[in-house]
């Protein structure tokens, strides 16, 4: 018999770094997920991954107080504003222009991010990533 799903919940919790403290301990343990099973399977998962890096992490808790998380890829963002070297992006994107990308930048993230996007090739993965980064105030060149 198949376990009966409880509900899911969305968390964004830095790779190689979940821990018990706010916000992620909370979270989990007001719907009774086992807190430090979860940092040590996040943790054991995202290893490989930049550490420091944001991950949207969707998980899912069940009956009988297990659990499976489905971990994302960062957000596009994330990488924009790496291969940008920012700390942000413009105050007034559209108007000023934070930083800038080379196109070869772009198609690196559009192909990191491909199994997260909604998107059939690189190409138009690519047009994805360039919407972001022109949402943000960052040119490509």
């Amino acid at each position: 018999m198949a376990k009966k799903l409880i509900g899911s919940l969305k968390l964004q919790v830095k790779a190689g770094q979940a821990n018990p403290s706010p916000p992620v301990g909370p979270a989990l343990g007001q719907r009774g997920i086992n807190i430090m099973e979860f940092c040590k399977a996040f943790n054991a998962k995202t290893q490989d991954m930049e550490p420091g890096a944001p991950c949207p992490t969707v998980i899912s808790y069940y009956q009988d107080k297990s659990f499976t998380m489905e971990i994302k890829t960062p957000p596009a963002s994330y990488y924009l504003k790496k291969a940008a070297k920012l700390k942000s992006g413009a105050n007034k994107p559209g108007r000023e222009t934070a930083g800038s990308v080379t196109v070869a930048q772009v198609k690196e993230i559009a192909e990191a991010k491909m199994k997260d996007l909604n998107a059939n090739s690189v190409e138009a993965a690519m047009q994805i990533i360039l919407g972001s980064a022109r949402s943000m105030g960052i040119e490509v060149k």
